[in-house]
């Protein structure tokens, strides 16, 4: 594609490294921007800046936050002894946005995978132990919401075998999510009836 402007061609360069972003997808975008109110366009690349360089992950349950606990974490009126169990933080955003759903969170930032070399210790596992034995005279809820897949299963029984001896109960999302899906392309209706119809996890 032929560019009359060196500024152009390095903004659409930029943008198409996003996430389904094509190229010209990307040459629709740069030309929009050029067209908009000085601004607007600056407000937007200071936005974008901002999130880059201010951005936090909760120190209790590693979802990303604007400060050290995130409003989750924070929020009292949720339920303390629930907590969901997910790979990444699109999954907590994909379950607030069922509206099913009010416990706490914890992120593991990802799943087992030998094949990929990620091991249990790349996990943010010893934080999720930590929470429960601080607290050993309560009873938790830990519900796996994790991608239907072989390195998901393999996670949580992983998980299941560390918590064996913990006052702590373990559920999975209903199978409504397919097997070999990914949790955070879900529709909100399946997602949300497969919270509600969490079963207890068997070994």
């Amino acid at each position: 594609m032929g560019y009359s402007s060196k500024l152009v061609e390095s903004a659409v360069e930029a943008l198409a490294m996003l996430p389904g972003v094509g190229k010209k997808t990307a040459l629709r975008l740069a030309l929009f921007l050029v067209d908009q109110d000085e601004t607007k366009v600056r407000g937007f690349s200071e936005a974008i800046w901002k999130m880059r360089n201010e951005i936090l992950h909760c120190r209790i349950c590693h979802n990303l936050s604007d400060t050290d606990v995130c409003q989750v974490c924070a929020d009292q009126s949720r339920k303390r002894q629930e907590i969901c169990v997910v790979e990444s933080f699109k999954d907590v955003m994909a379950i607030e946005e069922t509206g099913q759903f009010n416990g706490l969170y914890h992120v593991l930032g990802g799943v087992i995978s030998p094949i990929e070399g990620i091991g249990p210790e790349q996990l943010n596992i010893t934080s999720l132990i930590d929470r429960i034995t601080k607290e050993p005279d309560e009873q938790f809820e830990l519900v796996m919401a994790i991608s239907p897949t072989i390195e998901g299963d393999t996670t949580i029984f992983y998980l299941s075998k560390q918590l064996k001896d913990l006052n702590v109960t373990i559920s999975t999302i209903a199978r409504g999510v397919s097997f070999g899906g990914e949790l955070e392309y879900a529709d909100e209706l399946t997602l949300g009836r497969s919270i509600i119809a969490r079963i207890p996890y068997e070994k």
